[in-house]
């Protein structure tokens, strides 16, 4: 005998029919939804836009006068503000900033992970945001320095990623004691792009590279780069300079600039045209920076440069002639013509020209020069030779630097 359904029965079965139906064809009757607040689209999520960060960043002043700050000063309130008094006086219109040091600490706090345990327990400024507004509101261009690949805090937490000892394997220490990050250790390039980042949102207008080269002085016949294995110094650092460039080119982070970028090259690399052991090459820095920056210290020639017995002594003939000649280099790699020249050196230059920012001329160039006491006791005159020096051969801007960050008041001209 067959069953009859009753009334009730057969309306429970189409209820259930018509929810299928429902589960099954809903998101084909709609070409958008909901959800977690932002509407998602057929193939496509349009996410909310990130709110604006509550920084500003100058444009890079033309021409460019800076002072060196280390961390420990940035930290001392009185101490600082002797600096800022100082730029406020004079003809200074820029600051650069200790970020990471000697040491590998950071010089300013974050709640950054990967960040935070680098944060510096001895010096540097819980206030950094507040005091980079502060000197933005007095017109003060501010560029953090940033010292790469010297760096013992991060070897010591990532020793498989440190320059080592060849006769151990054990972490290579240079004649201070101070360990490096082997140039080719690509997971650091991401911990630097990290620390990059974090600096421009804190308001930094331009990151200043320093450090960026293998070891020079220690005990050089004991030691292995097991990260640079299979190319040459030079053509290494340049994947490095390339890597950032890449990174830190576009706009970041919810702003709509890029922060500017700078790097620092030994004095050397001016006159000398192979990487001096440590893959330094003007010519493979000037595509990836927006300036590069020499550092032409008289002190730090060997005596007899240029023909000169104590380059100290003559701090003008230095640096005009080494910056007239990183000027000259410049041009030609803007023009992608060396004359007398080997194919392959025009190759290269050529190769050089069309990579990164593509932009490559001498106003690039922006010297340190020396404002301290080493080889010879430098008074007002002679810091001031070495500004004029940059001024006649073209060049517009350049850096002081002395540790102490004790400046030469009378080189200096009144606002």
């Amino acid at each position: 005998m067959q069953k009859v359904l009753s009334p009730r029965r057969i309306v429970f079965i189409v209820l259930l029919i018509l929810v299928g139906v429902l589960l099954f064809a809903a998101p084909r009757l709609f070409s958008s939804t909901y959800m977690n607040g932002d509407l998602v689209g057929r193939g496509e999520t349009l996410k909310t836009p990130p709110p604006k960060p509550d920084v500003i960043h100058l444009e890079t002043p033309e021409p460019l006068k800076a002072i060196y700050m280390t961390q420990c000063v940035v930290g001392t309130p009185s101490f600082r503000e002797k600096l800022v008094k100082l730029i406020d006086e004079t003809e200074l219109n820029a600051v650069i900033i200790d970020i990471k040091d000697f040491s590998g600490r950071i010089a300013f706090t974050t709640d950054n992970e990967i960040l935070a345990n680098a944060v510096s327990d001895t010096c540097g400024a819980y206030d950094m945001k507040e005091f980079i507004k502060t000197l933005h509101e007095k017109n003060i261009y501010v560029i953090g320095r940033i010292t790469v690949f010297q760096d013992p805090h991060y070897s010591k937490l990532h020793p498989e990623l440190a320059v080592k000892k060849a006769s151990d394997g054990s972490t290579w220490k240079d004649n201070k004691g101070l360990s490096f990050i082997d140039v080719g250790a690509e997971p650091f390039w991401d911990y630097i792009i990290e620390l990059s980042e974090e600096s421009y949102v804190l308001g930094f207008d331009e990151l200043n590279f320093d450090y960026v080269r293998y070891p020079s002085d220690g005990p050089m016949k004991d030691i292995a780069f097991t990260w640079s294995e299979g190319k040459n110094k030079e053509e290494r650092l340049e994947d490095f300079f390339a890597y950032l460039y890449d990174h830190l080119s576009k706009p970041t982070r919810g702003f709509d600039t890029a922060p500017k970028l700078s790097v620092d090259l030994f004095g050397y690399t001016t006159t000398n045209t192979d990487d001096l052991g440590i893959g330094q090459v003007l010519e493979r820095a000037l595509p990836y920076f927006h300036y590069v920056m020499p550092m032409v210290y008289p002190s730090h020639y060997n005596d007899g440069f240029i023909g000169i017995a104590d380059p100290a002594a003559h701090p003008y003939e230095v640096i005009e002639y080494s910056m007239r000649e990183a000027a000259r280099r410049a041009r030609v790699v803007a023009a992608s013509v060396v004359s007398p020249a080997t194919t392959t050196d025009i190759i290269f230059l050529k190769a050089q020209a069309e990579k990164g920012h593509g932009d490559i001329k001498e106003s690039q160039l922006r010297p340190w020069i020396q404002d301290f006491d080493l080889g010879a006791t430098y008074t007002p005159e002679m810091v001031r030779a070495e500004i004029q020096a940059t001024y006649d051969v073209g060049l517009t801007s350049w850096a002081l630097w002395d540790a102490g960050n004790t400046y030469t008041r009378g080189a200096l001209l009144n606002e």
